[in-house]
């Protein structure tokens, strides 16, 4: 049924549980995946604040969000491959972690993501965002939400 499971992360405690669950979801389907994180630009301030942004503090902060990601994406691979689960990784800097999911889920041919979410609603959600429900209103696969 699902051959190919695009699992997203962003790292946190949260993102944790839906990763656990993609896992295992794919071990009992015999599913290969695909664990995706993705890293936003770095946020430019305006006015007087922008004066102090340096060529350098951009390239630090990629540099940060690399190493970061690459630690992330190595931990969850090697879980994968001990759980006996075929497993890549794609790390996708400079973008909004729903655009680069979906993209990614199309690109390399997924046929369900799993991901977490944490279920805001209301005034909390329209300040915070949700990634989920951004990919929840724009996949044209089966997303599976784990909270």
């Amino acid at each position: 049924m699902y051959t190919h499971i695009l699992i997203s992360t962003d790292g946190s405690e949260l993102a944790q549980n839906g990763v656990d669950h993609g896992l295992s979801l794919a071990k009992a389907l015999g599913s290969k995946v695909t664990i995706i994180t993705a890293t936003e630009a770095f946020p430019i301030p305006t006015g007087v604040a922008a004066w102090g942004v340096t060529p350098g503090d951009i390239a630090r902060y990629a540099a940060d969000c690399e190493k970061a990601t690459e630690t992330l994406l190595a931990s969850v691979k090697a879980t994968a491959e001990g759980m006996g689960i075929e497993a890549r990784t794609v790390h996708v800097p400079d973008a909004r972690a729903a655009a680069a999911i979906l993209e990614t889920a199309q690109r390399d041919g997924c046929n369900l993501i799993v991901m977490a979410s944490h279920g805001r609603r209301g005034v909390k959600r329209l300040l915070l965002g949700s990634q989920t429900a951004e990919v929840l209103a724009n996949s044209s696969i089966p997303v599976l939400v784990v909270r």
